[in-house]
Protein backbone atom coordinates (compact mmCIF):
# COMPACT_ATOMS: atom_id res chain seq x y z
CA UNK A 1 0.00 0.00 0.00
CA UNK A 2 1.28 3.41 -0.95
CA UNK A 3 0.87 6.55 1.15
CA UNK A 4 1.33 10.08 -0.26
CA UNK A 5 2.44 12.13 2.75
CA UNK A 6 4.27 15.33 3.59
CA UNK A 7 7.79 15.14 4.95
CA UNK A 8 7.50 17.59 7.80
CA UNK A 9 4.75 15.84 9.85
CA UNK A 10 6.76 12.63 9.65
CA UNK A 11 10.10 14.25 10.47
CA UNK A 12 8.68 15.96 13.52
CA UNK A 13 7.47 12.68 15.09
CA UNK A 14 9.78 9.87 13.88
CA UNK A 15 13.52 9.67 14.30
CA UNK A 16 13.76 6.67 11.98
CA UNK A 17 12.01 8.43 9.08
CA UNK A 18 14.15 11.50 9.63
CA UNK A 19 17.31 9.47 9.10
CA UNK A 20 15.92 7.81 5.96
CA UNK A 21 14.95 11.13 4.39
CA UNK A 22 18.35 12.67 5.14
CA UNK A 23 20.07 9.78 3.35
CA UNK A 24 18.08 10.26 0.15
CA UNK A 25 19.61 12.37 -2.72
CA UNK A 26 18.11 15.82 -3.29
CA UNK A 27 18.13 15.63 -7.11
CA UNK A 28 14.45 14.97 -7.46
CA UNK A 29 12.57 17.83 -5.81
CA UNK A 30 9.18 16.36 -6.68
CA UNK A 31 9.40 13.84 -3.86
CA UNK A 32 11.07 10.77 -2.46
CA UNK A 33 10.04 7.16 -1.99
CA UNK A 34 10.52 5.31 1.31
CA UNK A 35 10.01 1.56 1.50
CA UNK A 36 8.98 0.27 4.91
CA UNK A 37 8.52 -3.46 4.38
CA UNK A 38 9.57 -4.48 7.91
CA UNK A 39 7.33 -2.19 9.92
CA UNK A 40 5.40 -4.15 12.62
CA UNK A 41 1.68 -4.38 11.95
CA UNK A 42 2.05 -3.63 8.25
CA UNK A 43 -0.01 -1.05 6.38
CA UNK A 44 -2.79 -0.93 8.97
CA UNK A 45 -0.41 0.07 11.75
CA UNK A 46 1.37 2.64 9.55
CA UNK A 47 -1.94 4.22 8.59
CA UNK A 48 -2.66 4.87 12.29
CA UNK A 49 0.87 6.23 12.72
CA UNK A 50 0.38 8.59 9.78
CA UNK A 51 -2.90 9.88 11.22
CA UNK A 52 -1.16 10.46 14.54
CA UNK A 53 1.59 12.43 12.78
CA UNK A 54 -1.11 14.61 11.17
CA UNK A 55 -2.73 15.11 14.58
CA UNK A 56 -5.79 13.16 13.52
CA UNK A 57 -7.56 11.55 16.47
CA UNK A 58 -7.18 7.76 16.46
CA UNK A 59 -8.97 5.13 18.52
CA UNK A 60 -6.81 2.86 20.64
CA UNK A 61 -8.21 -0.63 21.38
CA UNK A 62 -6.89 -3.84 22.83
CA UNK A 63 -6.73 -5.25 19.29
CA UNK A 64 -4.51 -2.54 17.74
CA UNK A 65 -2.49 -1.35 20.71
CA UNK A 66 0.23 -3.99 20.39
CA UNK A 67 0.95 -3.41 16.70
CA UNK A 68 0.78 0.37 17.23
CA UNK A 69 3.18 0.22 20.16
CA UNK A 70 5.66 -1.90 18.20
CA UNK A 71 5.39 0.37 15.12
CA UNK A 72 6.10 3.40 17.30
CA UNK A 73 9.17 1.68 18.67
CA UNK A 74 10.29 0.74 15.16
CA UNK A 75 9.88 4.35 13.93
CA UNK A 76 11.59 5.75 17.05
CA UNK A 77 8.68 7.98 18.01
CA UNK A 78 10.15 9.00 21.38
CA UNK A 79 9.75 12.11 23.50
CA UNK A 80 12.90 13.57 21.90
CA UNK A 81 10.85 14.18 18.74
CA UNK A 82 7.84 15.69 20.43
CA UNK A 83 6.15 15.75 23.77
CA UNK A 84 3.37 13.19 24.17
CA UNK A 85 4.65 11.13 21.29
CA UNK A 86 3.16 7.83 20.25
CA UNK A 87 5.35 5.58 22.44
CA UNK A 88 4.33 7.32 25.67
CA UNK A 89 0.65 7.39 24.75
CA UNK A 90 0.54 3.72 23.80
CA UNK A 91 2.31 2.82 27.06
CA UNK A 92 -0.33 4.64 29.07
CA UNK A 93 -3.10 2.74 27.28
CA UNK A 94 -1.27 -0.59 27.68
CA UNK A 95 -1.25 -0.15 31.44
CA UNK A 96 -5.02 0.25 31.31
CA UNK A 97 -5.31 -2.88 29.18
CA UNK A 98 -3.29 -4.91 31.67
CA UNK A 99 -5.84 -4.10 34.36
CA UNK A 100 -8.59 -5.94 32.46
CA UNK A 101 -8.57 -9.72 31.96
CA UNK A 102 -10.42 -9.83 28.64
CA UNK A 103 -8.48 -6.96 27.09
CA UNK A 104 -5.21 -8.53 28.17
CA UNK A 105 -6.20 -11.80 26.48
CA UNK A 106 -7.01 -9.94 23.25
CA UNK A 107 -3.77 -7.99 23.36
CA UNK A 108 -1.76 -11.16 23.98
CA UNK A 109 -3.36 -12.89 21.00
CA UNK A 110 -2.36 -10.01 18.70
CA UNK A 111 1.29 -10.36 19.76
CA UNK A 112 1.69 -13.13 17.19
CA UNK A 113 1.03 -10.63 14.40
CA UNK A 114 4.14 -8.61 15.20
CA UNK A 115 6.43 -11.54 16.02
CA UNK A 116 9.56 -10.80 18.02
CA UNK A 117 8.87 -7.04 18.19
CA UNK A 118 6.34 -7.64 21.00
CA UNK A 119 8.97 -9.48 23.01
CA UNK A 120 11.53 -6.73 22.50
CA UNK A 121 9.25 -4.14 24.11
CA UNK A 122 8.23 -6.70 26.80
CA UNK A 123 4.56 -6.71 25.90
CA UNK A 124 4.31 -10.53 25.99
CA UNK A 125 5.92 -10.85 29.40
CA UNK A 126 3.75 -8.09 30.86
CA UNK A 127 0.57 -9.67 29.46
CA UNK A 128 1.55 -13.06 30.85
CA UNK A 129 2.38 -11.60 34.24
CA UNK A 130 -0.93 -9.73 34.38
CA UNK A 131 -2.92 -12.85 33.48
CA UNK A 132 -0.99 -15.01 35.92
CA UNK A 133 -1.64 -12.63 38.82
CA UNK A 134 -5.37 -12.67 38.12
CA UNK A 135 -5.48 -16.45 37.63
CA UNK A 136 -3.76 -17.04 40.98
CA UNK A 137 -5.92 -14.54 42.86
CA UNK A 138 -9.41 -15.12 44.21
CA UNK A 139 -11.86 -13.41 41.81
CA UNK A 140 -14.43 -13.04 44.59
CA UNK A 141 -11.92 -11.27 46.79
CA UNK A 142 -10.42 -8.82 44.28
CA UNK A 143 -13.42 -8.50 41.94
CA UNK A 144 -11.37 -8.94 38.77
CA UNK A 145 -13.27 -8.05 35.58
CA UNK A 146 -13.79 -11.66 34.58
CA UNK A 147 -15.30 -12.65 31.28
CA UNK A 148 -19.06 -12.86 31.47
CA UNK A 149 -19.36 -10.44 34.40
CA UNK A 150 -18.68 -7.14 32.67
CA UNK A 151 -22.15 -6.31 31.48
CA UNK A 152 -24.37 -7.44 34.30
CA UNK A 153 -27.87 -6.19 33.72
CA UNK A 154 -30.82 -5.79 36.03
CA UNK A 155 -34.11 -7.58 35.32
CA UNK A 156 -35.49 -4.51 33.50
CA UNK A 157 -32.49 -4.42 31.13
CA UNK A 158 -30.47 -1.48 32.55
CA UNK A 159 -26.76 -1.86 33.18
CA UNK A 160 -25.97 -1.62 36.87
CA UNK A 161 -23.00 0.35 38.16
CA UNK A 162 -19.99 -1.90 38.82
CA UNK A 163 -22.17 -4.96 38.28
CA UNK A 164 -23.84 -4.54 41.69
CA UNK A 165 -27.56 -5.13 42.13
CA UNK A 166 -29.56 -4.66 45.30
CA UNK A 167 -32.04 -7.36 44.36
CA UNK A 168 -29.93 -10.13 42.79
CA UNK A 169 -26.51 -11.42 43.72
CA UNK A 170 -23.90 -12.17 41.05
CA UNK A 171 -23.22 -15.80 40.29
CA UNK A 172 -20.26 -17.24 42.23
CA UNK A 173 -17.09 -17.77 40.26
CA UNK A 174 -15.15 -21.01 40.69
CA UNK A 175 -11.45 -21.66 40.40
CA UNK A 176 -11.89 -22.79 36.79
CA UNK A 177 -13.18 -19.44 35.52
CA UNK A 178 -10.07 -18.76 33.40
CA UNK A 179 -9.64 -22.19 31.76
CA UNK A 180 -11.84 -21.52 28.76
CA UNK A 181 -10.35 -18.10 27.98
CA UNK A 182 -6.74 -19.28 27.85
CA UNK A 183 -7.62 -22.42 25.89
CA UNK A 184 -7.80 -20.26 22.72
CA UNK A 185 -4.19 -19.12 23.07
CA UNK A 186 -1.58 -20.66 20.86
CA UNK A 187 0.57 -23.11 22.73
CA UNK A 188 3.80 -21.04 23.02
CA UNK A 189 1.85 -18.30 24.81
CA UNK A 190 -0.17 -20.80 26.84
CA UNK A 191 3.01 -22.52 27.96
CA UNK A 192 4.43 -19.21 29.18
CA UNK A 193 1.24 -18.61 31.16
CA UNK A 194 1.33 -22.07 32.79
CA UNK A 195 4.97 -21.64 33.78
CA UNK A 196 4.15 -18.22 35.21
CA UNK A 197 1.20 -19.37 37.36
CA UNK A 198 3.26 -22.31 38.55
CA UNK A 199 6.06 -19.95 39.62
CA UNK A 200 3.51 -17.80 41.45
CA UNK A 201 2.35 -20.75 43.55
CA UNK A 202 -0.90 -21.80 41.91
CA UNK A 203 -2.13 -25.17 43.15
CA UNK A 204 -1.07 -28.18 41.09
CA UNK A 205 -4.68 -29.33 40.87
CA UNK A 206 -5.67 -26.11 39.08
CA UNK A 207 -2.71 -26.32 36.72
CA UNK A 208 -3.57 -29.92 35.83
CA UNK A 209 -7.23 -29.02 35.31
CA UNK A 210 -6.27 -26.20 32.95
CA UNK A 211 -3.98 -28.50 30.99
CA UNK A 212 -6.76 -31.08 30.69
CA UNK A 213 -9.17 -28.42 29.41
CA UNK A 214 -6.60 -27.14 26.91
CA UNK A 215 -5.83 -30.67 25.67
CA UNK A 216 -9.49 -31.52 25.14
CA UNK A 217 -9.95 -28.25 23.27
CA UNK A 218 -6.99 -28.60 20.93
CA UNK A 219 -6.45 -32.36 20.52
CA UNK A 220 -9.67 -33.80 19.05
CA UNK A 221 -8.45 -37.39 19.22
CA UNK A 222 -8.64 -37.33 23.02
CA UNK A 223 -12.40 -36.95 22.80
CA UNK A 224 -12.85 -39.72 20.17
CA UNK A 225 -12.19 -42.78 22.34
CA UNK A 226 -15.69 -43.87 23.26
CA UNK A 227 -15.38 -47.48 22.14
CA UNK A 228 -12.91 -50.06 20.98
CA UNK A 229 -14.22 -50.00 17.41
CA UNK A 230 -13.87 -46.24 17.27
CA UNK A 231 -10.28 -46.54 18.46
CA UNK A 232 -9.45 -49.01 15.71
CA UNK A 233 -11.13 -46.82 13.11
CA UNK A 234 -9.23 -43.75 14.27
CA UNK A 235 -5.94 -45.63 14.41
CA UNK A 236 -6.38 -47.03 10.90
CA UNK A 237 -7.18 -43.60 9.48
CA UNK A 238 -4.18 -41.81 10.95
CA UNK A 239 -1.31 -40.87 8.69
CA UNK A 240 1.66 -38.96 10.03
CA UNK A 241 1.94 -37.03 6.77
CA UNK A 242 -1.00 -34.72 7.55
CA UNK A 243 0.02 -31.51 9.26
CA UNK A 244 -2.89 -31.55 11.71
CA UNK A 245 -1.85 -34.92 13.14
CA UNK A 246 1.78 -33.85 13.36
CA UNK A 247 0.73 -30.72 15.21
CA UNK A 248 -1.41 -32.75 17.58
CA UNK A 249 1.48 -35.10 18.31
CA UNK A 250 3.85 -32.23 19.05
CA UNK A 251 1.23 -30.53 21.23
CA UNK A 252 0.59 -33.76 23.12
CA UNK A 253 4.27 -34.24 23.86
CA UNK A 254 4.56 -30.66 25.11
CA UNK A 255 1.49 -30.98 27.35
CA UNK A 256 2.78 -34.18 28.91
CA UNK A 257 5.96 -32.34 29.84
CA UNK A 258 3.92 -29.64 31.60
CA UNK A 259 1.82 -32.03 33.72
CA UNK A 260 2.51 -31.67 37.45
CA UNK A 261 4.62 -34.44 38.92
CA UNK A 262 2.62 -34.66 42.16
CA UNK A 263 0.60 -37.85 42.51
CA UNK A 264 -3.15 -37.66 42.08
CA UNK A 265 -3.45 -34.11 40.75
CA UNK A 266 -4.09 -35.44 37.24
CA UNK A 267 -6.80 -38.08 37.09
CA UNK A 268 -5.74 -41.57 36.08
CA UNK A 269 -8.58 -41.70 33.59
CA UNK A 270 -7.24 -38.70 31.68
CA UNK A 271 -3.65 -40.00 31.82
CA UNK A 272 -4.78 -43.26 30.22
CA UNK A 273 -6.65 -41.34 27.54
CA UNK A 274 -3.51 -39.35 26.86
CA UNK A 275 -1.58 -42.61 26.60
CA UNK A 276 -4.03 -44.03 24.06
CA UNK A 277 -3.82 -40.84 22.03
CA UNK A 278 -0.03 -40.93 22.20
CA UNK A 279 -0.11 -44.47 20.78
CA UNK A 280 -2.43 -43.44 17.95
CA UNK A 281 -0.29 -40.42 17.04
CA UNK A 282 2.96 -42.42 17.42
CA UNK A 283 4.36 -40.06 20.02
CA UNK A 284 7.97 -40.31 21.11
CA UNK A 285 8.99 -43.20 23.41
CA UNK A 286 9.98 -40.74 26.14
CA UNK A 287 6.47 -39.25 26.10
CA UNK A 288 4.81 -42.64 26.44
CA UNK A 289 7.26 -43.72 29.13
CA UNK A 290 6.50 -40.58 31.12
CA UNK A 291 2.77 -41.26 30.91
CA UNK A 292 3.23 -44.89 31.94
CA UNK A 293 5.19 -43.85 35.02
CA UNK A 294 2.57 -41.30 36.01
CA UNK A 295 -0.17 -43.89 35.61
CA UNK A 296 1.84 -46.48 37.53
CA UNK A 297 2.30 -44.16 40.50
CA UNK A 298 -1.50 -43.94 40.92
CA UNK A 299 -2.67 -47.20 39.39
CA UNK A 300 -4.91 -47.87 42.39
CA UNK A 301 -7.17 -45.02 41.19
CA UNK A 302 -7.71 -46.52 37.73
CA UNK A 303 -10.84 -48.25 36.46
CA UNK A 304 -10.84 -51.56 34.63
CA UNK A 305 -12.42 -50.13 31.46
CA UNK A 306 -9.62 -47.55 31.21
CA UNK A 307 -6.93 -50.26 31.22
CA UNK A 308 -8.33 -52.01 28.15
CA UNK A 309 -5.98 -50.27 25.72
CA UNK A 310 -6.20 -51.73 22.19
CA UNK A 311 -2.98 -52.98 20.69
CA UNK A 312 -1.99 -50.54 17.96
CA UNK A 313 1.45 -51.86 17.10
CA UNK A 314 2.48 -52.83 13.62
CA UNK A 315 2.76 -56.48 14.67
CA UNK A 316 -0.50 -56.98 16.54
CA UNK A 317 -0.31 -60.24 18.51
CA UNK A 318 -2.97 -59.71 21.14
CA UNK A 319 -6.22 -57.79 21.15
CA UNK A 320 -5.10 -55.55 24.02
CA UNK A 321 -1.72 -54.06 24.81
CA UNK A 322 -0.59 -56.43 27.58
CA UNK A 323 3.02 -55.22 27.54
CA UNK A 324 1.98 -51.65 28.30
CA UNK A 325 -0.06 -52.73 31.35
CA UNK A 326 2.84 -54.90 32.48
CA UNK A 327 5.19 -51.90 32.44
CA UNK A 328 2.66 -49.78 34.32
CA UNK A 329 2.21 -52.50 36.93
CA UNK A 330 5.96 -52.96 37.32
CA UNK A 331 6.34 -49.26 38.05
CA UNK A 332 3.56 -49.41 40.63
CA UNK A 333 5.19 -52.40 42.32
CA UNK A 334 8.55 -50.62 42.42
CA UNK A 335 6.90 -47.88 44.49
CA UNK A 336 4.64 -49.87 46.82
CA UNK A 337 6.20 -53.30 47.06
CA UNK A 338 9.60 -52.21 48.43
CA UNK A 339 8.46 -50.74 51.78
CA UNK A 340 6.14 -53.70 52.44
CA UNK A 341 8.87 -56.24 51.81
CA UNK A 342 10.87 -54.85 54.72
CA UNK A 343 8.02 -55.60 57.13
CA UNK A 344 6.27 -58.72 55.84
CA UNK A 345 2.59 -59.23 56.53
CA UNK A 346 1.22 -62.03 58.64
CA UNK A 347 -1.14 -64.38 56.84
CA UNK A 348 -3.12 -66.81 58.94
CA UNK A 349 -5.65 -69.29 57.55
CA UNK A 350 -6.02 -67.40 54.32
CA UNK A 351 -6.78 -64.07 55.96
CA UNK A 352 -4.60 -61.05 55.41
CA UNK A 353 -3.43 -59.00 58.38
CA UNK A 354 -1.27 -55.95 57.94
CA UNK A 355 -0.70 -52.67 59.68
CA UNK A 356 0.82 -50.79 56.77
CA UNK A 357 -1.08 -48.04 54.99
CA UNK A 358 0.29 -49.09 51.60
CA UNK A 359 -1.64 -52.35 51.72
CA UNK A 360 -4.91 -50.73 50.68
CA UNK A 361 -3.68 -49.48 47.26
CA UNK A 362 -1.92 -52.82 46.78
CA UNK A 363 -5.18 -54.71 47.38
CA UNK A 364 -7.06 -52.39 45.02
CA UNK A 365 -4.50 -52.97 42.29
CA UNK A 366 -4.66 -56.74 42.92
CA UNK A 367 -8.43 -56.69 42.31
CA UNK A 368 -7.88 -54.48 39.26
CA UNK A 369 -5.29 -56.83 37.76
CA UNK A 370 -7.45 -59.89 38.42
CA UNK A 371 -10.34 -58.23 36.62
CA UNK A 372 -8.05 -57.21 33.76
CA UNK A 373 -6.76 -60.78 33.41
CA UNK A 374 -10.32 -62.07 33.24
CA UNK A 375 -11.06 -59.57 30.43
CA UNK A 376 -8.02 -60.41 28.30
CA UNK A 377 -8.02 -64.17 29.03
CA UNK A 378 -10.47 -65.06 26.17
CA UNK A 379 -7.90 -63.83 23.64
CA UNK A 380 -6.57 -67.01 22.01
CA UNK A 381 -3.36 -65.20 21.03
CA UNK A 382 -2.50 -64.42 24.64
CA UNK A 383 0.50 -66.57 25.50
CA UNK A 384 0.78 -68.33 28.84
CA UNK A 385 4.05 -66.57 29.88
CA UNK A 386 2.46 -63.14 29.48
CA UNK A 387 -0.57 -64.18 31.51
CA UNK A 388 1.64 -65.66 34.22
CA UNK A 389 3.96 -62.65 34.36
CA UNK A 390 1.09 -60.23 34.83
CA UNK A 391 -0.61 -62.36 37.50
CA UNK A 392 2.62 -63.17 39.35
CA UNK A 393 3.53 -59.48 39.68
CA UNK A 394 0.96 -59.21 42.47
CA UNK A 395 2.28 -60.63 45.78
CA UNK A 396 0.22 -63.26 47.57
CA UNK A 397 -0.53 -61.08 50.60
CA UNK A 398 -2.20 -58.43 48.41
CA UNK A 399 -5.14 -60.75 47.70
CA UNK A 400 -7.42 -61.31 50.72
CA UNK A 401 -9.31 -63.80 48.56
CA UNK A 402 -8.15 -65.55 45.40
CA UNK A 403 -11.57 -65.69 43.79
CA UNK A 404 -10.59 -63.08 41.20
CA UNK A 405 -7.45 -64.83 40.02
CA UNK A 406 -9.29 -68.17 40.04
CA UNK A 407 -11.95 -66.71 37.74
CA UNK A 408 -9.27 -65.38 35.38
CA UNK A 409 -7.51 -68.77 35.34
CA UNK A 410 -10.78 -70.54 34.63
CA UNK A 411 -11.55 -68.19 31.71
CA UNK A 412 -8.04 -68.69 30.32
CA UNK A 413 -8.31 -72.48 30.55
CA UNK A 414 -11.67 -72.39 28.80
CA UNK A 415 -10.28 -70.26 25.94
CA UNK A 416 -7.09 -72.37 25.66
CA UNK A 417 -8.21 -76.03 25.82
CA UNK A 418 -5.03 -77.21 24.11
CA UNK A 419 -2.82 -76.57 27.14
CA UNK A 420 -0.97 -79.59 28.44
CA UNK A 421 -1.40 -80.95 31.97
CA UNK A 422 1.92 -79.52 33.08
CA UNK A 423 0.97 -76.08 31.74
CA UNK A 424 -2.36 -76.26 33.54
CA UNK A 425 -0.69 -77.12 36.81
CA UNK A 426 1.84 -74.36 36.29
CA UNK A 427 -0.98 -71.89 35.66
CA UNK A 428 -2.94 -72.98 38.74
CA UNK A 429 0.07 -72.33 40.97
CA UNK A 430 -0.82 -68.64 40.62
CA UNK A 431 -3.70 -69.07 43.08
CA UNK A 432 -3.80 -70.18 46.70
CA UNK A 433 -6.49 -72.79 47.32
CA UNK A 434 -6.59 -71.84 50.99
CA UNK A 435 -7.87 -68.36 50.07
CA UNK A 436 -10.85 -69.41 47.96
CA UNK A 437 -14.29 -68.55 49.27
CA UNK A 438 -16.91 -71.24 49.85
CA UNK A 439 -18.61 -70.43 46.54
CA UNK A 440 -15.33 -70.50 44.60
CA UNK A 441 -14.26 -73.74 46.33
CA UNK A 442 -17.54 -75.40 45.41
CA UNK A 443 -17.10 -74.32 41.79
CA UNK A 444 -13.46 -75.43 41.69
CA UNK A 445 -14.27 -78.87 43.15
CA UNK A 446 -16.55 -79.53 40.18
CA UNK A 447 -14.41 -77.82 37.52
CA UNK A 448 -13.23 -80.40 35.01
CA UNK A 449 -10.77 -77.92 33.46
CA UNK A 450 -8.62 -77.86 36.59
CA UNK A 451 -5.87 -80.44 37.12
CA UNK A 452 -6.64 -83.29 39.51
CA UNK A 453 -4.01 -82.10 41.96
CA UNK A 454 -5.72 -78.72 42.33
CA UNK A 455 -9.12 -80.34 42.88
CA UNK A 456 -7.65 -82.49 45.64
CA UNK A 457 -6.13 -79.42 47.26
CA UNK A 458 -9.47 -77.61 47.18
CA UNK A 459 -11.27 -80.59 48.76
CA UNK A 460 -8.56 -80.99 51.37
CA UNK A 461 -8.75 -77.41 52.53
CA UNK A 462 -12.55 -77.53 52.56
CA UNK A 463 -12.39 -80.52 54.91
CA UNK A 464 -9.82 -78.66 56.97
CA UNK A 465 -12.23 -75.77 57.31
CA UNK A 466 -14.97 -78.13 58.45
CA UNK A 467 -12.63 -79.69 60.97
CA UNK A 468 -11.75 -76.24 62.34
CA UNK A 469 -15.40 -75.26 62.49
CA UNK A 470 -16.34 -78.43 64.38
CA UNK A 471 -13.51 -77.90 66.85
CA UNK A 472 -14.75 -74.36 67.39
CA UNK A 473 -18.26 -75.58 68.15
CA UNK A 474 -16.84 -78.09 70.63
CA UNK A 475 -15.08 -75.22 72.37
CA UNK A 476 -18.30 -73.22 72.44
CA UNK A 477 -20.18 -76.19 73.86
CA UNK A 478 -17.70 -76.66 76.70
CA UNK A 479 -17.74 -72.95 77.52
CA UNK A 480 -21.53 -73.02 77.50
CA UNK A 481 -21.59 -75.90 80.00
CA UNK A 482 -19.08 -74.17 82.27
CA UNK A 483 -21.07 -70.92 82.13
CA UNK A 484 -24.26 -72.75 83.10
CA UNK A 485 -22.52 -74.23 86.18
CA UNK A 486 -20.02 -71.61 87.40
CA UNK A 487 -19.47 -73.44 90.70
CA UNK A 488 -18.23 -76.59 89.03
CA UNK A 489 -14.58 -75.64 89.50
CA UNK A 490 -14.83 -73.66 92.73
CA UNK A 491 -13.71 -76.18 95.35
CA UNK A 492 -16.65 -78.59 95.09
CA UNK A 493 -15.99 -82.31 95.60
CA UNK A 494 -15.29 -84.29 92.49
CA UNK A 495 -18.47 -86.32 92.75
CA UNK A 496 -20.56 -83.18 93.16
CA UNK A 497 -18.95 -81.64 90.07
CA UNK A 498 -19.59 -84.76 88.04
CA UNK A 499 -23.15 -84.87 89.24
CA UNK A 500 -23.69 -81.25 88.35
CA UNK A 501 -22.31 -81.76 84.84
CA UNK A 502 -24.54 -84.79 84.28
CA UNK A 503 -27.56 -82.82 85.44
CA UNK A 504 -26.60 -80.01 83.07
CA UNK A 505 -26.47 -82.43 80.15
CA UNK A 506 -29.75 -84.02 81.12
CA UNK A 507 -31.45 -80.64 81.48
CA UNK A 508 -29.81 -78.96 78.48
CA UNK A 509 -31.07 -75.48 77.48
CA UNK A 510 -31.69 -73.86 74.10
CA UNK A 511 -27.97 -73.10 73.62
CA UNK A 512 -27.04 -76.79 73.75
CA UNK A 513 -29.71 -77.63 71.21
CA UNK A 514 -28.30 -75.03 68.86
CA UNK A 515 -24.85 -76.56 69.20
CA UNK A 516 -26.18 -80.03 68.39
CA UNK A 517 -28.06 -78.72 65.37
CA UNK A 518 -24.94 -76.99 64.08
CA UNK A 519 -22.84 -80.09 64.61
CA UNK A 520 -25.44 -82.20 62.76
CA UNK A 521 -25.31 -79.73 59.87
CA UNK A 522 -21.51 -79.96 59.77
CA UNK A 523 -21.80 -83.76 59.82
CA UNK A 524 -23.95 -83.66 56.71
CA UNK A 525 -21.55 -81.28 54.94
CA UNK A 526 -18.59 -83.44 55.85
CA UNK A 527 -20.37 -86.54 54.63
CA UNK A 528 -21.14 -84.83 51.34
CA UNK A 529 -17.48 -83.87 50.92
CA UNK A 530 -16.47 -87.45 51.66
CA UNK A 531 -18.90 -88.81 49.05
CA UNK A 532 -17.60 -86.28 46.51
CA UNK A 533 -14.06 -87.43 47.16
CA UNK A 534 -15.05 -91.10 46.79
CA UNK A 535 -16.76 -90.21 43.50
CA UNK A 536 -13.55 -88.64 42.20
CA UNK A 537 -11.62 -91.73 43.23
CA UNK A 538 -13.92 -93.93 41.18
CA UNK A 539 -13.99 -91.70 38.09
CA UNK A 540 -10.30 -90.85 37.84
CA UNK A 541 -8.10 -93.74 36.71
CA UNK A 542 -5.03 -91.97 37.95
CA UNK A 543 -6.21 -92.49 41.50
CA UNK A 544 -5.87 -96.27 41.28
CA UNK A 545 -2.33 -96.19 42.67
CA UNK A 546 -3.10 -93.87 45.59
CA UNK A 547 -4.60 -96.51 48.00
CA UNK A 548 -1.46 -98.63 47.65
CA UNK A 549 0.64 -95.78 48.98
CA UNK A 550 -1.72 -94.92 51.81
CA UNK A 551 -1.91 -96.89 55.06
CA UNK A 552 -5.51 -96.86 56.27
CA UNK A 553 -6.14 -97.44 59.95
CA UNK A 554 -3.28 -95.26 61.14
CA UNK A 555 -4.04 -92.29 63.30
CA UNK A 556 -3.34 -88.93 61.82
CA UNK A 557 -0.39 -86.90 62.95
CA UNK A 558 -1.19 -83.84 65.00
CA UNK A 559 0.41 -81.54 62.44
CA UNK A 560 -1.43 -80.36 59.31
CA UNK A 561 -0.03 -81.64 55.98
CA UNK A 562 1.34 -79.09 53.57
CA UNK A 563 -0.63 -78.38 50.38
CA UNK A 564 2.30 -79.51 48.23
CA UNK A 565 2.08 -83.03 49.76
CA UNK A 566 -1.57 -83.57 48.87
CA UNK A 567 -0.82 -86.11 46.14
CA UNK A 568 1.11 -88.20 48.67
CA UNK A 569 -1.36 -87.99 51.53
CA UNK A 570 -5.15 -87.62 51.31
CA UNK A 571 -7.14 -86.80 54.42
CA UNK A 572 -10.86 -87.27 55.03
CA UNK A 573 -12.72 -86.33 58.17
CA UNK A 574 -15.42 -88.75 59.27
CA UNK A 575 -18.65 -87.51 60.72
CA UNK A 576 -18.60 -86.87 64.49
CA UNK A 577 -20.47 -89.53 66.48
CA UNK A 578 -21.92 -89.77 69.95
CA UNK A 579 -20.08 -92.02 72.40
CA UNK A 580 -21.58 -93.99 75.19
CA UNK A 581 -21.58 -91.07 77.61
CA UNK A 582 -23.46 -88.84 75.18
CA UNK A 583 -20.40 -86.65 74.48
CA UNK A 584 -19.53 -85.64 70.96
CA UNK A 585 -16.39 -87.28 69.64
CA UNK A 586 -14.36 -87.05 66.45
CA UNK A 587 -12.59 -89.76 64.52
CA UNK A 588 -9.95 -88.86 61.95
CA UNK A 589 -8.90 -91.41 59.34
CA UNK A 590 -5.76 -90.72 57.37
Amino acid sequence: MSFHLHKFPLLSKSGFLEKLIEQLPNEDESGCVLKLHDIPGGAKAFELVAKFCYDVKIELTSLNIVSLRCAAEYLQMTEEHGEGNLISQTEVFLNEVFGNWTDTIKALETCEEVGSYAEEVHIVSRCIDSLAIKACADPQLFNWPVKGQENVRSPNGTVLWNGISSTTKPQPTGEDWWYEDVSFLRFPLYKLLILSVEAKGLKSENIAASLIHYAKKNIPLINNQSSFNDMNHVASGITASTNSEVDQRLLLEELVGLLPSAKGVTTTNFLLRLLRTAMILHASPSCRESLEKKIGSQLDQALLVDLLIPNMGYTVETLYDIDCIQRILDHFMSIYHAPIASSPCIIEEGQMVSGTDTLTPMTMVANLVDGYLAEVAPDVNLKLPKFQALAAAIPDYARPLDDGIYHAIDVYLKAHPWLSDSEREQLCRLMNCQKLSLEASTHAAQNERLPLRVIVQVLFFEQLRLRTSISGWFFVSENLENSQHPNGNLGLPKNDCTKAMEEGRADEGGGGKDVKERVSELERECLGMKMELEKLVKTKKSWSLIPKKLGFGRKSQPCIPKPDDIMEQTTSVSAPQNNENGDLGQRVVA
